[in-house]
């Protein structure tokens, strides 16, 4: 059976952690960063879970995750 290729643009958003459970970088911190207050330019920073609803298709997209 062939090799499995991982959707490339999923690879570049997500990690699979250890415990099996899939990180992600958190929206609205790449520009327009000077409307955004300091606290919430701060919070940005941080990564986050994905949501256990969609975790289904993000492991189909990366198959060696």
């Amino acid at each position: 059976m062939p090799k499995l290729k991982s959707c490339r643009g999923a690879a570049k958003r997500f990690t699979v952690l250890k415990s099996g459970k899939i990180k992600r970088k958190k929206a609205y911190h790449s520009h327009i960063l000077t409307s955004k207050t300091r606290k919430q330019k701060r919070n940005l920073r941080h990564g986050a879970l994905i949501d256990r609803r969609d975790a289904a298709q993000i492991r189909r997209l990366l198959p060696y995750g």
